[in-house]
């Protein structure tokens, strides 16, 4: 049986859409404008920067990155990606939200300046610092994914909170369309101001040399929306569920909640403290109690994030290596350096406006109608059909004729993605665990993406090789070609459907009904008895 809520989480829950919520929209999503932005502008630039530091005089073909500074490049702030949701998740929990959320976003800011700032005249040592300050992006940028999750499901009401945590997560969407567009201005700007022939016509004088501002300043714009957004993350009051659960001080909760929603909100510091001293409301992480009530939740996020990032960045961050096998992108040698940068970025700016950013604004459109669940099995499966479509008949697709169909089947991939799991998997950590571990457990669940998203980086990078010498390129070993690699995609995609069944519907209940904190101790004793008698164990069908 459910306890009377406190009534400043009862406010909050019943509260009805108000300009709070979307500044903590703003406020948040600009941290994962600035996310998107800085992690997917990196392919626009990497075969300008394996021209620059990578191409022999009197090769036939432009330089590009060796495979292990490819890789290096495209994943490192992966690595540091998962090394920052595990840190400032637990930290999240440990200090509270707001005061570690400026600091992810200041490193961030740093990074991104420092990126483009990479200093050397060596190929090894340009490419090496460029990789340090890559890590540290990534690391801030990891922060951001449990504190913005969290941050956001606890300002929200109970009503529209699926929408509100999906639209920050949905600004990833228009992260992603920038990068292109500033890529695009960019170097049609040196393109023009810089006049080059083809590598072909004339190899030296294709690559001149100011290309080499343009990787640097595509880098460095990722610091614009972040520093702008500083000032009032640091003006956001706690979150009440932090302050009133895991701190303690009703006071504060109630204070601060009062001038947010402009309504008189009693401290119920009695109520906190008797919440408070239970024994289901203190165990820990790695307690028996965690195990018993969330580890199947626990484990159906961390999978179904994982082998979600696989495909979706895989796809992503080698969209250019998809584009030039098809056909779509004129031989390296027909270009200059600078227009290279301009085909690519036309390509991804496509994708991103016609299947990626509609798809994240679908999910947050009908995630409080049709729920998580719904969401996140359909996108799985969807995204297995077009994998499997792309893949089987891809001989087909590759024909010159065919290759407008082969981007509109590849940029439904990636619709159902958004509106699918890349989304919900964000949304629903955010919801299902107690306050004291929600960040922790959000941390945890997203840094199991990135682990799927480096193995799905590296991993592409090496399985998309051609077994034919005359189409791999430069340096790398035969692989199992395109074909073999969309297939094994598409496999896993279709084990993401599986472990969607683990993971519970919040759609409708507050964050309490999910975690379990509201509940009488009388009901967490029958529950070990009859498991059905906890509605937060019940998996959707």
């Amino acid at each position: 049986m459910a306890r009377e809520q406190l009534g400043v989480l009862t406010a909050l829950d019943a509260a009805k859409t108000q300009w709070y919520h979307f500044t903590a929209i703003i406020i948040a999503g600009m941290g994962f404008f600035t996310d998107a932005y800085d992690l997917f502008c990196i392919p626009n630039v990497t075969k300008l920067l394996g021209r620059i530091y990578y191409t022999h005089p009197g090769a036939l073909k432009p330089g590009t990155l060796p495979p292990n500074v490819s890789a290096a490049v495209n994943g490192v702030a992966l690595c540091g990606t998962l090394a920052g949701q595990l840190f400032f998740g637990w930290l999240g929990d440990k200090m509270g939200r707001k005061k570690v959320y400026g600091l992810t976003l200041a490193l961030m800011v740093f990074s991104s300046l420092a990126s483009g700032l990479s200093f050397g005249h060596s190929a090894k040592g340009t490419i090496g610092t460029l990789c340090f300050f890559r890590f540290w992006l990534g690391f801030g940028i990891g922060g951001d994914y449990p504190l913005s999750a969290t941050i956001m499901s606890e300002y929200a009401n109970k009503k529209t909170r699926g929408a509100f945590i999906a639209s920050v997560f949905a600004m990833q969407g228009f992260g992603i369309l920038a990068g292109g567009i500033v890529s695009l201005v960019v170097s049609t700007a040196f393109d023009h101001a810089f006049k080059a022939p083809p590598y072909k016509v004339d190899a030296a004088a294709s690559l001149v040399p100011e290309a080499d501002y343009v990787w640097r300043i595509i880098l460095m714009f990722g610091a614009v929306p972040a520093g702008l957004t500083y000032y009032w993350r640091m003006k956001m009051p706690e979150t009440a569920r932090y302050t009133a659960l895991v701190a303690k001080n009703a006071k504060q909760a109630a204070q601060d909640m009062s001038s947010v929603l402009q309504v008189e909100i009693e401290a119920e510091q009695e109520k906190v403290d008797k919440i408070g001293v239970q024994d289901k409301n203190s165990f820990g992480l790695f307690s028996k109690e965690f195990l018993r009530r969330h580890g199947l939740h626990l484990l159906g996020t961390t999978s179904t994030w994982f082998l979600l990032d696989i495909a979706y960045y895989s796809s992503n961050l080698f969209q250019k290596d998809i584009y030039s096998s098809i056909g779509w992108l004129p031989p390296a040698q027909d270009m200059n350096a600078i227009h290279e940068v301009f085909k690519v970025a036309r390509a991804t700016t496509l994708i991103a406006l016609c299947g990626t950013v509609p798809g994240y604004w679908f999910t947050v459109a009908f995630i409080d109608v049709i729920g998580r669940f719904a969401i996140q099995l359909m996108g799985f499966f969807f995204m297995t059909v077009f994998m499997f479509a792309l893949a089987i008949p891809y001989d087909h697709w590759t024909k010159r004729e065919n290759r407008i169909g082969f981007l509109v089947m590849y940029a439904m991939t990636f619709f159902f993605a958004n509106f699918g799991p890349n989304s919900t998997t964000f949304v629903v950590p955010a919801e299902i665990f107690p306050a004291r571990l929600r960040s922790t457990c959000h941390g945890i669940s997203s840094a199991a993406g990135k682990a799927g998203a480096i193995i799905g980086a590296f991993g592409f990078l090496y399985a998309s090789q051609s077994k034919d010498p005359k189409k791999r390129d430069a340096g790398y070993p035969a692989g199992i070609g395109m074909k073999n690699t969309l297939i094994l995609l598409a496999v896993v995609n279709c084990l993401g459907i599986f472990f969607t069944f683990l993971v519970p519907e919040a759609n409708g209940k507050s964050l309490e009904e999910m975690s379990g904190e509201n509940e009488e101790e009388e009901e967490t004793e029958a529950a070990v008895v009859d498991p059905q008698a906890s509605s937060n164990r019940t998996v959707p069908v």
